[in-house]
């Protein structure tokens, strides 16, 4: 089942409407969301506590959460 925006605001907060629909057009679900956060908000990568890499749709998720470098810093 496709992710609503009310999930999305459950796990990212507020978000613009805007985003919240990039992240239903990709089709994830609730847990890949959940996932997702947890890849970029976990201490340590979650492959060393014995997780799988994640799929497709959740690496997707994970470059559009993550925030943008700044490509002025050295």
């Amino acid at each position: 089942m496709t992710i609503t925006k009310e999930e999305i605001r459950q796990v990212l907060g507020s978000v613009e409407d805007g985003f919240a629909a990039e992240i239903v057009a990709t089709g994830a679900s609730f847990q890949d969301l959940i996932e997702a956060w947890a890849w970029l908000n976990s201490d340590e990568a979650l492959i060393n506590e014995g997780h799988h890499l994640p799929s497709p749709r959740v690496a997707e998720l994970v470059a559009m959460l993550e925030p943008e470098q700044d490509e002025d810093r050295g």
